[in-house]
């Protein structure tokens, strides 16, 4: 398994946290001019909270990403839609590949973190709320299976509220990995010789 998951230790994650989160790419992140300090309070909170949890992502062994969920009905979502029992909410921020960007990586993340989340018993939605700016990443949500449902105002942000239900993710995943391996298999036979670079890009 290439992708596996910890606890982040929000004290000693913390510098880490920071170097990603205050890089241009991660603007939408809203921690551009967070100190360690901050990101580790920030963090702190998160995993006393109860209804909010961060994980790191490993990339065989390596932090590659950071994942967040929780729960709907304690966030700024409440009441801004009708909340269903099996609801998860996650936020996913991808590291900045440090071997430069490779192609389709981001999905593969997205991926092992919507597998995660629906392996849990009881959940049957993801739910995320990114910028309506992010044009990225909903692209990205949509093509693991979420659907749009419209822009909503939250304090922070105007945001593109979407939903991916089990069986629209399982879809999207199959049609994922088929696409996976005829691009694999094409680039092997145009390129023999040549390793290929596994998925990866960054937000």
């Amino acid at each position: 398994m290439r992708f596996t998951f910890r606890c982040l230790d929000a004290a000693a994650d913390a510098a880490l946290v920071h170097s990603w989160v205050t890089r241009p790419y991660a603007s939408f992140w809203g921690m551009l001019s967070a100190t360690v300090e901050d990101v580790a309070r920030e963090y702190a909170r998160i995993q006393s909270s109860g209804h909010h949890h961060a994980l790191l992502g490993l990339d065989r062994g390596i932090p590659a990403f950071l994942m967040e969920e929780y729960q709907p009905a304690a966030s700024p979502l409440a009441g801004v839609y009708p909340i269903l029992p099996g609801d998860v909410g996650v936020h996913l921020l991808v590291a900045p590949p440090s071997d430069g960007p490779e192609p389709g990586y981001t999905a593969a993340v997205m991926d092992a973190v919507l597998a995660r989340l629906f392996s849990a018993p009881g959940v049957e939605r993801i739910v995320v709320e990114p910028d309506a700016r992010n044009t990225k990443i909903h692209a990205l949500n949509e093509r693991l299976g979420f659907q749009p449902a419209g822009v909503v105002a939250l304090p922070d942000k105007e945001a593109l509220l979407s939903f991916c239900c089990r069986s629209d993710y399982l879809a999207a995943r199959t049609a994922l990995q088929a696409t996976t391996a005829l691009q694999a298999t094409t680039a092997l036979q145009a390129t023999p010789s040549r390793p290929l670079i596994s998925q990866g890009a960054s937000l």
